[in-house]
């Protein structure tokens, strides 16, 4: 079979909240195309019945991409279209599109966007952070040791940083990003193009004061100012590169007892307290 035989996907941005943003051509294509993808079905139904398209509609989402991919690709293989849609935004950011991408494009198939919302880019630009350059990072790690590792990793990134973050994380990240890459300035976007849109603007210390008293309610997107070569050496904690047993003794120093200087490190660092206690036994016995 010809590459011209074989069917085309297309990444169909959708809304991010508000209905109304989806553009002319995202519908025509909805309308066409053979079959639509769908991240949650029930959500794009209620996008579908409100311009009254009427294509068929199959579930496409993280826990059933490894059966439902392979039925997808061979739909493609045979020559239909198929339309890829997300709960809201682009496709194939932060999901699992981006391997149906994959897969379709070793086959030969081809794959077309439609451009259209994209919450990362919708908070950036209106955040007041700058835009010359910024780095997508999407959803940090739910387990706190791998979120600070991915932080730390992150610490020297100049430009803007852009997060998704769930709501009922939302604090656990703030304090993290506050710890680990300083104070910088920074603004949480939720509700985006929707009735309640609310933007919080200010440092990352503020912002944690500020939902320490509100609890976090929708899907959020987080801006952090990135590191300036000024920021550099101004944000990083003092600890951050002592050695374990180093950075004990500085806690020590601060009039912390051994056991208490232990359990304050292995928080910090985002490791265990057994570890911090090793490096701090090794070092002593070398």
């Amino acid at each position: 079979m010809t590459e011209e035989q074989k069917g085309v996907l297309y990444l169909c941005a959708t809304p991010i909240g508000n209905l109304e943003d989806i553009t002319m051509r995202a519908l025509r294509v909805l309308r066409e195309v053979d079959l639509i993808a769908a991240e949650d079905t029930r959500h794009t139904r209620k996008l579908l019945s409100r311009y009254d398209i009427h294509t068929e509609l199959t579930s496409y989402h993280r826990h059933n991409m490894r059966t439902k991919g392979p039925l997808l690709l061979n739909l493609l293989r045979s020559g239909k279209n198929i339309a890829l849609v997300s709960d809201a935004g682009m496709p194939g950011v932060s999901d699992q599109g981006s391997e149906l991408v994959g897969v379709a494009l070793q086959e030969g198939c081809g794959v077309t966007a439609i451009p259209g919302p994209s919450a990362g880019i919708t908070a950036l630009v209106v955040s007041g952070l700058p835009t010359e350059s910024f780095v997508f990072i999407g959803f940090l790690p739910a387990s706190a040791k791998a979120r600070r590792e991915r932080l730390r990793e992150l610490q020297p990134q100049q430009g803007t940083l852009i997060f998704y973050e769930a709501p009922h994380r939302l604090r656990a990240a703030l304090a993290d990003l506050n710890e680990i890459l300083g104070d910088r300035m920074a603004a949480a976007a939720r509700e985006l193009t929707k009735l309640h849109e609310e933007i919080i603007r200010g440092s990352l210390a503020e912002l944690v004061a500020h939902f320490r008293e509100k609890e976090p309610r929708g899907e959020f997107t987080l801006l952090v100012d990135g590191a300036g070569a000024e920021s550099l050496t101004k944000n990083e904690p003092e600890w951050l590169h002592l050695s374990l047993a180093a950075h004990v003794a500085l806690v020590e120093a601060a009039g912390s007892g051994r056991k208490d200087a232990l359990r304050e490190v292995a928080r910090l660092r985002g490791i265990s307290r057994r570890e911090v206690y090793r490096a701090v036994v090794d070092e002593e016995t070398e």
